[in-house]
């Protein structure tokens, strides 16, 4: 998508402060943090929101919470919590499905 905010991103065109990065995802610090630890988890592949998830993706969705759960505990996060926003009634201002991971340590 030429317009998304996170494509760029994932493409290097827009800077971020990554923090994750494999084949299928990446993760980087949220501009506007709303915790001590306030980071996106992308996928690589552009999906505009989680309603548009198939079968395939799954197995995607369930790695980013992988992910997730292997940052709060680099960054000694004693609790967090994971979001998904979901269409502009959700919360959702860029579509392209992320999650947020935000923790207190």
């Amino acid at each position: 998508m030429t317009n998304c905010v996170f494509c760029k991103i994932i493409a290097k065109e827009i800077p971020a402060q990554i923090v994750h990065e494999d084949e299928f995802c990446i993760g980087f610090n949220d501009i506007h943090p709303k915790a001590p630890v306030h980071l996106l988890l992308v996928p690589k592949k552009h999906i505009p929101t989680l309603s548009d998830i198939d079968d395939h993706e799954e197995q995607l969705v369930g790695h980013m919470i992988k992910i997730a759960k292997e940052i709060a505990h680099k960054e000694k996060c004693e609790g967090y919590r994971l979001v998904f926003n979901v269409n502009e009634k959700g919360g959702q201002e860029v579509f392209h499905l992320h999650m947020h991971l935000m923790g207190w340590k």
